[in-house]
C-alpha cells in the first residue's frame, strides 16, 4: 500500500498548480486588455464607455478562470471556455448597453439587435465626422464594449495557449490605434507598460511550458527587459508621428473654428486638395466664415440654405464695379468635413453629388449627409475688382448696424467689454488714414511689417486662442500665427465701427510640373490651413485682407489711371518664393514645407517612407533580437572551438539541444550523451572528437593538445538540426530557448 499513499498529496499539488496557472491566465488577460484600453482614454471623453469596457473585460477573464477549473483535464476544455466566454460577454453587454427589449435584461431579442444596428451606425458617424476627444455617447460606449469583449476573449485564448508573440502584437496594434489615427504624440508611459507586459507574458509562457527547463537566466532576462524599456523611453519620443503612416488616403477632420494650432503644428504635411486652373495662380479656398464674437470665440455663421441647384443668389457689387470670371477644378483627397472648400465668390458649381446646399449670406457650401472627402467638382467665381478710387469712395458697413441685425436673428450677445488696448491701438495706428479703405490697408501693413509669424510663440506664451485677452497679449508680444493676426485685425476693425468677419480656409496652392490641357495643376497641403479677415463695403461686398506676416497675399487695389481698374487681392495671387514683410501681390510661405520642394522650385507631394521604415525596422529588430544575441554567442564559441576550447564547443552542443527541444539530462556524462546523439544520427567521428576533447580536459591529469574543434562542432550541430522538422528549426533560430536557461560553471562537463 505504500506506493499508493502519496497519490492524494500529488493530486493536491497538481490541483494547486493548475489553479495557479489558470489564475495567472485570467490576471494576464485583464492586464493586457487594460493596456490595450488605456490609450483610448485620451481620445474619448470620460463617461460610461469605460465602465462597460472594464466590466466586460473582467467578466471574460473570470469566466475563463472558472470554466478552466471546472473542465480541467477534459478534451473539450478550450472550446467550452471559448463558448462560455462568448455567451457571458453577450449577456453582460446586453445588460449594460442593450437592455431595452431583452429578456430578463440579459438575453438579446430582435429589438436588441435593432438597437445594436442603430448604435453601430451612430458610432460610425461619430468617429467619421468627430474630432478628438470624442463625446462619450451610449452608442460609442456600446461599440467599444463589443470591441474589447472580442479583444479580451482573443487575449485570454492566446495567453492560455502560450501564443505570447501574437498576444503582444494584438495589444500593441489595438493600443497604438488612437495615436496613429489622431496623429497625436507618442504615449511614452504606455510603451513602457507594453514592454513590461510583453516581458511578463514571455516569462509566463516559458515557466508553464512543460517542455521547457524551469530555470531562467536572470542576466539575460534583466538585460532584455532593460533594453525594451530604454527603447520605449528613448526611441519612441523620437519617432515622427506622420499623416503618411496611414497612406495617401489620410484625411484631416475640419472643425469650423479658429482652433487651428494643433493642425498647423502637424510634423509632416500632406496633400489635401489638387486644383486645376487656366490662370497663373491658384485662389484662396474658404470653408466657413465666422461673424459673431462673444469675447472668447468666433462663432461659425448659421443662416438659411438652399439647394445648390438654385444658385448662389444676387451679387453684392454694383453694376459699375468691374468683375473677372474664373473657373477652378478641385479634387479633395485629404479633408473629411461636411464643409466644402470653394473659392470666393462662387457663382456656379458643377460635378457635385446631390445633398449639398448653399449658405447664401457667405456663399459657403455645406451638407448634412455628404463628406468633402473624394469630391471632384468645378467652381465658377466672379470676383469684384474695384479701382482704388472706387473702394476709397465706398464706406464700410457699420459694425453697430450689423450687430443689431444679427442680434434680431440670434440669441447670442455680442462682446462689449474688450480690453481697451484693442481700440486704442486701432485708433493710434490708423490716425493718419482718411478713408475706411486706407485705415484697413494701414492696419494690414502694420501687422505685416511690425509682427512676426510663429507657431510656437503662442503656445509658449500661453495664448493659443482667439479670445479678447489672447488678442491683447498678441498685440504686446507681436508674434503669433494666422488666427492671432486675423482675430486682432477683426476686433480692431470692429472698434473702428466696421462690419467684419473671419474666414477659415486654405492658402493658395503650390504649382506642380503637371498640366491638364492648358490648365496648370496646383496642390494644397494640410499645413496651408489658414484664417483671414474680410470687411464689408457698400456696393462692393466682402473684401478680404491679409494681415498675417510673411504669408499670403496682402490686398492692394490699383489706381484706375494706371491699371484700368484692376487690382490685386488675396483672390488673385501670383507665386513668390521669398518671404517678405512688405506689401506684395504674391503668396509667401515661411513654414517648412517638409522637404517637398523639387530642384526647380516646384512642389510635388510624395509619401514619406521614413516613419514606415522606422516602425518596420524597429519591430523587426525587436523580434530578431533574441536570434541576434544567440548568433553572437554561437560565433564566439566557434572561434574558441577553433582554438581548441573543448568547453565552449561542448556548451554549444548543449545549447543547440535546448534550442531544438531535444532532451538534455544533467546526469549524463559526455560519453553517454555522445552515444545517445550518435544513435540519433549525429556523425560518430565528429562526436568522438568532441567527447575525447572534453574528457581529456575534465579527467586527464595533463590535458593533451585538442587541436581545431570547429569542424567537428559544425558537423554535430548541423546533424542535430537535420534530425528535427523545419518548424522546430525555424523556432530555434527566431526564439532560441537556450538564452533563458541558466548555465552552470564552464569548468563542469555536465553544465
Amino acid at each position: 500500500m505504500s506506493p499508493v499513499e502519496p497519490r492524494p498529496a500529488v493530486r493536491r499539488e497538481e490541483t494547486a498548480e493548475r489553479r495557479e496557472r489558470t489564475l495567472a491566465v485570467a490576471i494576464f488577460t485583464v492586464c493586457a486588455s487594460f493596456v490595450a484600453l488605456w490609450p483610448y482614454t485620451s481620445v474619448i471623453s470620460a463617461g460610461g464607455w469605460s465602465l462597460v469596457s472594464v466590466m466586460v473585460i473582467l467578466v471574460v477573464a473570470a469566466t475563463g478562470f472558472v470554466v478552466r477549473q471546472l473542465r480541467a483535464g477534459r478534451a473539450d476544455r478550450v472550446w467550452s471556455t471559448l463558448v462560455a466566454q462568448v455567451l457571458v460577454a453577450i449577456m453582460t453587454l446586453t445588460a449594460l448597453a442593450f437592455s431595452q427589449g431583452a429578456i430578463f435584461a440579459v438575453i438579446p431579442t430582435r429589438t436588441t439587435l435593432t438597437s445594436l444596428g442603430r448604435h453601430a451606425s451612430e458610432a460610425f458617424e461619430q468617429v467619421q465626422y468627430g474630432t478628438a476627444p470624442l463625446e462619450a455617447t451610449p452608442a460609442l460606449g456600446a461599440m467599444l464594449g463589443i470591441g474589447f469583449a472580442v479583444i479580451a476573449i482573443l487575449l485570454d485564448q492566446l495567453i492560455s495557449q502560450r501564443i505570447t508573440l501574437i498576444a503582444a502584437i494584438l495589444v500593441a496594434t489595438v493600443g497604438a490605434m488612437p495615436m496613429i489615427i489622431t496623429l497625436g504624440d507618442a504615449n511614452v508611459p504606455w510603451f513602457v507598460m507594453l514592454a513590461l507586459l510583453t516581458l511578463f507574458l514571455l516569462r509566463h509562457s516559458i515557466r508553464h511550458d512543460r517542455t521547457s527547463p524551469r530555470r531562467a537566466s536572470l542576466g539575460v532576462t534583466v538585460s532584455l527587459g532593460a533594453a525594451a524599456i530604454v527603447a520605449a523611453l528613448v526611441i519612441t519620443p523620437a519617432l515622427p508621428v506622420s499623416a503618411t503612416w496611414i497612406g495617401v488616403g489620410t484625411s484631416v477632420q475640419l472643425n469650423p473654428s479658429l482652433r487651428l494650432g494643433d493642425d498647423l503644428r502637424r510634423p509632416n504635411p500632406f496633400t489635401v486638395m489638387t486644383l486645376a486652373t487656366s490662370t497663373a495662380t491658384a485662389p484662396y479656398l474658404r470653408i466657413a466664415s465666422l461673424s459673431q464674437f462673444d469675447g472668447e470665440t468666433w462663432t461659425p455663421d448659421e443662416s438659411d440654405v438652399q439647394p445648390l441647384s438654385d444658385g448662389f443668389g444676387a451679387p453684392d457689387w454694383a453694376d459699375n464695379i468691374e468683375t473677372v470670371e474664373k473657373r477652378t477644378s478641385i479634387r479633395v483627397s485629404g479633408i473629411s468635413s461636411p464643409l466644402l472648400p470653394v473659392p470666393f465668390p462662387a457663382t456656379k458649381i458643377i460635378g457635385l453629388s446631390s445633398g449639398w446646399t448653399v449658405m447664401l449670406d457667405n456663399r459657403t457650401v455645406v451638407s448634412e449627409s455628404r463628406d468633402a472627402e473624394g469630391q471632384d467638382y468645378t467652381v465658377t467665381t466672379q470676383t469684384a475688382l474695384p479701382s482704388r478710387e472706387q473702394i476709397q469712395a465706398a464706406t464700410t458697413t457699420s459694425a453697430a448696424a450689423a450687430s443689431a441685425a444679427a442680434a434680431d436673428e440670434s440669441d447670442d450677445e455680442p462682446a462689449e467689454d474688450l480690453p481697451p488696448v484693442i481700440a486704442e491701438t486701432a485708433r493710434e495706428v490708423t490716425a493718419d488714414a482718411a478713408t475706411d479703405y486706407d485705415k484697413l490697408i494701414t492696419l494690414q501693413n502694420w501687422f505685416r511689417s511690425q509682427f512676426s509669424y510663429s507657431l510656437e510663440a503662442p503656445v509658449d506664451g500661453g495664448f493659443d486662442g482667439t479670445g479678447a485677452e489672447a488678442v491683447a497679449e498678441f498685440l504686446d508680444v507681436r508674434s503669433g500665427y494666422c488666427i492671432h493676426f486675423a482675430g486682432a485685425f477683426a476686433l480692431m476693425a470692429q472698434s473702428l465701427d466696421m462690419q467684419v468677419r473671419v474666414v477659415v480656409g486654405y492658402l493658395p496652392g503650390r504649382p506642380t510640373d503637371e498640366k491638364r490641357g492648358d490648365e496648370s495643376i496646383f496642390t494644397v497641403s494640410s499645413e496651408q490651413l489658414h484664417a483671414w479677415p474680410e470687411v464689408h463695403f457698400e456696393g462692393i461686398g466682402w473684401v478680404p485682407f491679409e494681415p498675417t506676416a510673411s504669408l499670403g497675399v496682402p490686398t492692394n487695389f490699383a489706381a484706375a489711371a494706371t491699371e484700368g481698374g484692376s487690382g490685386a487681392g488675396p483672390t488673385t495671387p501670383a507665386p513668390s518664393a521669398a518671404p517678405s514683410t512688405a506689401p506684395t501681390s504674391g503668396p509667401e510661405l515661411d513654414r517648412d514645407q517638409g522637404g517637398s520642394s523639387t530642384a526647380d522650385g516646384q512642389s510635388l507631394q510624395r509619401l514619406d517612407p521614413t516613419p514606415v521604415l522606422l516602425i518596420t525596422g524597429g519591430a523587426l529588430l525587436a523580434l530578431l533580437m533574441p536570434a541576434l544575441i544567440r548568433f553572437v554567442i554561437r560565433l564566439r564559441r566557434r572561434i574558441r572551438a577553433r582554438r581548441g576550447d573543448a568547453m565552449s564547443a561542448w556548451q554549444e552542443v548543449r545549447d543547440t539541444l535546448i534550442d531544438l527541444r531535444l532532451p538534455v539530462s544533467e546526469a549524463h556524462s559526455p560519453r553517454a550523451r555522445g552515444a545517445a546523439l550518435v544513435q540519433r544520427g549525429v556523425d560518430a567521428e565528429a562526436m568522438h572528437v568532441l567527447v575525447d576533447a572534453v574528457e581529456s580536459i575534465s579527467y586527464a591529469r595533463t590535458a593533451g593538445e585538442t587541436g581545431n574543434l570547429s569542424p567537428a562542432l559544425a558537423r554535430v550541430t548541423a546533424d542535430l538540426r537535420r534530425s528535427v522538422d523545419l518548424r522546430v528549426r525555424v523556432a530555434a533560430v527566431l526564439a532560441p530557448r537556450a538564452l533563458f536557461i541558466a548555465r552552470g560553471s564552464r569548468g563542469s562537463v555536465l553544465a
